[in-house]
């Protein structure tokens, strides 16, 4: 099961949006992506098969990543603070579709 990514790396000034995003497995997000997220205005997104997206928002000063799924027309989203080893479990074990329901502890939160 692939995944697609997109994401901001504010030190170096990478950038890829989500309309280019790449094709990445869930180890090779793990290896290539998380230990890049440094500032808090680093981001990665995670696309499912159906563009369906986790967010990831690196909280260095706190040593945490908030992730949440983004709900646009709602204006709000569902997401949890997590640790670096959680975050690593999560994306490891990511589910096919990536929604409020497939991802365990999530909450609503208006924007």
């Amino acid at each position: 099961m692939g995944f697609r990514v997109f994401y901001l790396i504010n030190r170096s000034g990478e950038c890829v949006s989500s309309v280019s995003a790449v094709a990445m497995s869930p180890k090779q997000i793990c290896e290539q992506m998380v230990g890049r997220l440094h500032s808090p205005d680093d981001y990665l997104g995670i696309l499912d098969a159906e563009d369906r997206v986790l967010q990831i928002l690196p909280e260095p000063e706190q040593s945490r990543y908030y992730i949440e799924v983004p709900l646009d027309a709602a204006k709000a989203s569902y997401g949890r603070y997590v640790d670096r080893d959680e975050l690593l479990q999560l994306i490891l074990h990511l589910p096919e579709r990536l929604d409020e329901r497939s991802i365990p502890g999530l909450k609503y939160k208006p924007w």
